[in-house]
């Protein structure tokens, strides 16, 4: 088996082992409020990063104005609580006509 293979497996198993830790302690570990809340405030400072690293960026460099334009609007129509489908095509309209426009 060669060392691919091994990492591969090695992966998959550690995987499938953090998974299952959570169903299994479910119950039997108690957080205390504060890391629960650090949790909370991880999580939301997490999908922010990862919200503004895909809305404003490709390749490295800034991905133009049209694309953070699109997420504005899609954000925007979510907060409105616009169904997903609205939410999704309205990002993809605004994008579209932004860089029809010749917005970057």
């Amino acid at each position: 088996m060669n060392a691919t293979v091994a990492m591969i497996l090695a992966l998959a198993v550690g995987t499938y082992a953090f998974r299952l830790v959570g169903p299994v302690l479910y119950g039997r570990v108690e957080l205390p409020p504060k890391v629960q809340e650090l949790m909370s405030a991880g999580a939301i400072v997490l999908l922010t990063a990862l919200l503004a690293t895909g809305a404003l960026t490709e390749g490295g460099d800034f991905a133009g104005w049209a694309r953070p334009g699109g997420v504005l609007v899609a954000g925007v129509l979510a907060w409105r609580r616009a169904p997903f489908v609205v939410v999704v095509l309205g990002a993809a309209v605004t994008t579209a006509v932004l860089r029809a426009a010749g917005v970057g």
